[in-house]
C-alpha cells in the first residue's frame, strides 16, 4: 500500500512515516500543499492522508483542487481542527474520512487500510482468489493453508495485483508503486520479482497459477492464469 502523508509539522511526519513503514506501508511525505496536489496527480497512491495546516495553501483547498481535477485517490483528513463545520465542509469536499490529532496510531493504521480496502471494492481485509488467501491487514499470503514466502517487495507486487484483479497492471505502475520515482532500477527488475513469485506460487500450489501475463502491457491477477 502506497501512501501520500501531507503535514507541515516535520517531526510529527517524521514519527509517523517511520511507524507506517514499519508496518510495510510505503510512504511519500511532503509538507507544501501545491506539491502534494501535485504529486497525488502523478503517482499512484492508494490513500492521501492529510493535515489542514500546511506550509503553504489550506488542506481543504487542495482536496479541493484534487477533486476538481479528477484525482479519486481516497483523502484521510488528519487534523488538530475539531470544529463539527470543518468536518463537514471536508467531507462535502470529497473526503473519505476525518481523525482528530492526537491520535492513537494503530486506529490510524486500521482507518487507512478500511478506506483503502473500500475503495478498491472490498469488505474485508482477506481477499481470495482460488485457493489464495491475501491478508491486506496482516501482509500474509496462504495457499491451501500454507504461508507463501515472500520478500517486501514481492508482498507489494501481489498486493498490487490483487487490489486491481482483473485489471492489467503495467510494469511502469509496478516500478511505481515500489520505487516512487526515486532510485528506480531497471524496468525488466519487475520480470525478475514477477517470474520468483510465479514460481513460489506453482511451488506451493502444486502447479497453479494466478498471474498471467499480456504481452506489451503488463500482468493481470485471475483464478486461474491461462500461462
Amino acid at each position: 500500500m502506497r501512501i501520500l502523508l501531507l503535514d507541515k509539522d516535520k517531526s510529527y511526519t517524521q514519527g509517523l512515516s517511520f511507524f507506517l513503514k514499519n508496518k510495510g506501508l510505503s510512504v511519500d511525505t511532503v509538507s507544501s500543499g501545491d506539491e502534494g496536489e501535485e504529486m497525488a496527480r502523478l503517482y499512484d497512491y492508494d490513500i492521501i492522508v492529510m493535515d489542514l495546516l500546511l506550509s503553504d495553501i489550506s488542506g481543504t483547498d487542495v482536496l479541493k483542487k484534487l477533486r476538481t481535477n479528477g484525482v479519486r485517490t481516497p483523502v484521510l483528513v488528519l487534523s488538530s481542527i475539531g470544529a463539527v463545520s470543518k468536518k463537514i465542509e471536508c467531507f462535502t469536499l470529497g473526503a473519505d474520512d476525518y481523525v482528530i490529532k492526537p491520535c492513537d496510531r494503530n486506529e490510524l493504521l486500521a482507518r487507512i487500510q478500511a478506506i483503502t480496502r473500500r475503495s478498491h471494492g472490498y469488505a474485508q481485509s482477506v481477499i481470495k482468489i482460488g485457493k489464495m488467501e491475501v491478508n491486506l491487514d496482516t501482509k500474509i499470503i496462504k495457499i491451501d493453508g500454507k504461508t507463501l514466502p515472500l520478500t517486501g517487495k514481492e508482498y507489494a507486487l501481489v498486493e498490487l495485483l490483487c487490489l486491481r484483479q482483473g485489471t492489467t497492471v503495467s510494469k511502469e505502475q509496478f516500478l511505481n508503486y515500489l520505487y516512487g520515482g526515486m532510485d528506480e532500477p531497471e524496468i525488466k527488475i519487475i520480470d525478475v520479482f514477477l517470474h520468483r513469485i510465479r514460481r513460489k506460487i506453482e511451488r506451493l500450489s502444486g502447479g497453479e497459477q494466478y498471474i498471467q501475463t499480456l504481452w506489451g502491457r503488463g500482468y493481470v491477477l485471475k483464478e486461474q492464469a491461462d500461462n
